[in-house]
């Protein structure tokens, strides 16, 4: 069952001052507001936070800081691996296999605002590495699994924006 954190206050001394109310007889007569926050101070704080990074969050806030993407079935493996090496790592990361193209799954990554990309082709699956995109830079070139992971634990210890 969902709980809800919703709020209602009542308020007094704002229509107090302001005297709003004149009843049908001419005269003023107290008035009480009712405020009522339909969402609770969990939500509202992470609304702020949506907000405040326009849904752009840094890579040490993001809920998946790093999609991998095969280009195609046979580097599904390679991905695999380089997928849960990450998760070990305790990088939020998932994999995008779908039969789509290449771009088409990366262009939905940089939309959905993932701050990395990594994509799988014949040459990474061979040699350990990973074809690295960023949402902002691009195209960063081949890296190295562990220079990865050092770049981005890095990244996520210091709060890089």
């Amino acid at each position: 069952m969902a709980r809800s954190d919703s709020t209602s206050r009542l308020e007094f001394a704002q229509p107090l001052r302001r005297q709003l109310y004149i009843g049908e007889d001419g005269n003023r007569h107290k008035v009480i507001m009712v405020h009522r926050a339909v969402l609770g101070s969990l939500e509202r704080f992470c609304g702020g936070l949506i907000e405040h990074y326009a849904g752009v969050f840094p890579l040490w806030l993001a809920p998946i800081q790093v999609r991998v993407l095969p280009i195609a079935d046979r580097h599904n493996e390679a991905a695999e691996l380089l997928l849960k090496r990450l998760k070990a790592e305790d990088v939020r990361v998932d994999m995008d296999n779908r039969s789509e193209t290449i771009k088409y799954r990366i262009r939905e990554a940089q939309v959905q605002q993932i701050p990395y990309m990594l994509v799988v082709g014949d040459k990474e699956a061979t040699s350990g590495r990973a074809a690295v995109r960023h949402r902002r830079n691009g195209d960063m070139g081949t890296m190295a699994t562990q220079e990865f992971i050092d770049r981005v634990k890095d990244e996520i210890a210091t709060k890089e924006q």
